[in-house]
């Protein structure tokens, strides 16, 4: 057996020792060789294929990918010198061929040869510390912007000097422009979602479909017949001209929950006010995200635009990939849809920003709620696209009241509302006990299916998962937010009760994006929206509609911004009127003039 380069250093003698100990794996795509947190019993030295190193995050929609290792790599050497926990996960990102050797093995030739125990252990520090050296410059990078990659580079110039082009476009020709790719991206919507799934194993394609759809047709019919860019009108009081102005290349974020609807999303929006964007797709929706890229390119050609206008990244993204992008002078505002990580690190780039915080919904049931109509619109919501929704309902708050009244009717909607014997083996099974949450395979997965998982049955197709809870203020699975059609419930007695714990939870997660509330009673409506730390409060929606506009008369929009609450720069609905510069042309008025204001 050949030995692999790494082990040039060591002497013939040595070699031929070490090479006793070295077993060959193979490992086909997808397959994890090992997780962060495992025990550090084996290295690998990789003879062909593409390993992605990864961190294990809670939150699905951050991009974990650190880097990617190739043929001559070698990984888990730390954890094999220092025993000690992995620090990060492995998968194949390709077919692996690799060389393995274990912690057994290097114990047995120390026992036997500790000569050359001794040198492999000593090839084994030099190539560990070889990378913690590689780390210390990504990190400066990071920190003083050295040196952009090429392809940040020519993927931002090329963008730029398409803007520059698009900017002069008339009204008109735009919304032409707009009006044809959401032509396309209907005509596309089905087949997008079902490669999504395919591609992700989150959500499910017929909700996809409709979320595709609604995100091109109904955001379109949002910003046709308005001014994208150019005058907007002038003030007669005041004399004052308002100039919508581009403000150049937008860089977008999008995240694996919803990749096809946050594109189309983006790429309308951008285009309306006159920007370039650049897409950059989760790690692992680049194969959909390509097709979406081609059939926008497809239609800006066929319309007369610069194809460069929308662009995506093609190459594997890790997180130092995307920091240099936030970070290049040449992008002027950052579009982050995704994990509260990412959204931070697009914070924190020195590029503007607009981001969105987690979701985790409370949704109060008041005891003059009509309980029929409550239960279907949240069993309706909660189980839209498998619970990705992060607007969509996360935690009943139930008067208690009318609480057994309300189990009946989420019963008779297709929820399966769980007994306390039902619940601590349902929690024992879905949660992992290193993060205390969901564990990731539940993660859009149909309620149907963690059912049958976890052996829950009813006589029914079950719609929604809603665990009875009660809760001290500590840290908690069922009080956080939830990327499955699972819902936490909890009871309250009265009115300031129910207000008090929807705020707790907010304080707990999800603080200004969106809070619920069934009620017929306007003044109890109307103080829970004056309560409530949340830019989108709903009366009597369902969650996953209503924040997008379907069920309300909220802007159509997939970044919904948390405001202060949340740290966020905007409470609003984002959309194209966000993402340019007013400018405000002011003409001399005399004082006392009119109406027109002056200084008093």
């Amino acid at each position: 057996m050949s030995l692999p380069g790494f082990f040039d250093a060591l002497s013939d003698e040595h070699r031929e020792a070490v090479a006793k100990l070295l077993t060959e794996v193979e490992f086909d795509p997808g397959t994890t060789i090992f997780t962060e947190g495992d025990e550090g019993d084996a290295a690998y030295f990789i003879d062909e294929g593409d390993v992605r190193i990864e961190l294990e995050l809670p939150e699905v929609d951050t991009e974990s990918v650190l880097r990617y290792e190739g043929p001559g790599a070698t990984l888990g050497e730390v954890a094999l010198l220092d025993r000690l926990p992995r620090s990060a996960t492995a998968i194949a990102d390709t077919r692996v061929r690799a060389r393995k050797i274990t912690t057994d093995g290097i114990d047995e030739l120390a026992r036997r040869e500790p000569a050359a125990a001794l040198a492999l252990t000593l090839e084994l520090a030099r190539d560990a510390t070889a990378k913690l050296r590689t780390l210390t410059n990504q990190v400066s990078d990071l920190m003083f912007a050295v040196a952009p990659d090429p392809v940040v580079d020519e993927l931002v110039g090329r963008a730029a000097a398409a803007q520059r082009q698009f900017a002069g476009w008339p009204e008109d020709r735009v919304d032409a422009l707009l009006g044809r790719l959401t032509s396309t991206f209907v005509e596309h919507a089905q087949a997008l979602a079902e490669a999504t799934v395919e591609e992700t194993h989150i959500g499910n394609a017929g909700d996809k479909t409709l979320k595709n759809m609604v995100a091109a047709q109904g955001v379109y019919e949002s910003l046709v017949g308005r001014v994208g860019a150019g005058p907007l009108g002038t003030d007669d009081a005041t004399q004052v001209t308002e100039i919508a102005e581009a403000v150049g290349v937008i860089f977008g974020l999008v995240p694996v929950t919803n990749p096809v609807a946050t594109a189309y999303f983006k790429t309308l929006i951008s285009l309306k006010s006159r920007n370039a964007v650049i897409l950059s797709f989760h790690h692992a929706v680049l194969g959909v995200g390509t097709k979406v890229g081609e059939l926008i390119h497809g239609v800006l050609e066929a319309e007369g635009a610069p194809t460069d206008l929308v662009l995506w990244i093609r190459k594997r993204g890790s997180r130092k990939l995307t920091q240099q992008f936030m970070s290049h002078p040449d992008v002027k505002l950052i579009l982050a849809t995704g994990g509260a990580a990412m959204v931070q690190a697009a914070y924190s780039s020195g590029t503007p920003a607009l981001g969105v915080g987690p979701g985790n919904t409370p949704c109060w049931v008041a005891p003059d709620a009509d309980l029929a109509a409550a239960a279907a619109s949240i069993v309706m919501s909660k189980s839209f696209d498998n619970g990705v929704i992060c607007g969509a309902e996360h935690n009943l708050v139930v008067d208690r009241q009318v609480r057994d009244d309300f189990v009946a009717q989420l019963e008779s909607a297709g929820a399966a509302v769980l007994s306390p014997e039902e619940a601590e083996g349902f929690l024992k099974t879905v949660i992992d006990p290193a993060t205390n949450r969901f564990r990731g395979e539940m993660i859009g997965q149909s309620a149907a299916t963690i059912a049958g998982f976890t052996g829950l049955e009813r006589p029914y197709e079950i719609k929604v998962i809603v665990v009875p809870a009660v809760w001290d203020g500590e840290d908690s699975q069922l009080a956080g937010e939830k990327m499955t059609p699972v819902l936490s419930l909890f009871e309250v007695s009265g009115d300031d009760e129910a207000i008090a714990l929807s705020r707790r939870l907010l304080d707990f997660m999800g603080s200004g994006h969106t809070s619920i509330v069934h009620s017929n009673d306007p003044d109890r409506i109307a103080a829970f929206g004056a309560a409530m730390p949340t830019s989108r409060i709903l009366a009597n929606s369902p969650g996953a509609h209503g924040v997008f506009g379907v069920t309300t008369g909220l802007v159509p929009s997939l970044t919904l911004g948390c405001g202060t609450f949340g740290g966020n720069s905007t409470t609003d609905n984002v959309t194209f009127t966000n993402l340019r510069n007013v400018k405000r042309l002011a003409r001399l008025v005399q004082p006392g003039a009119g109406d027109a204001h002056h200084p008093g």
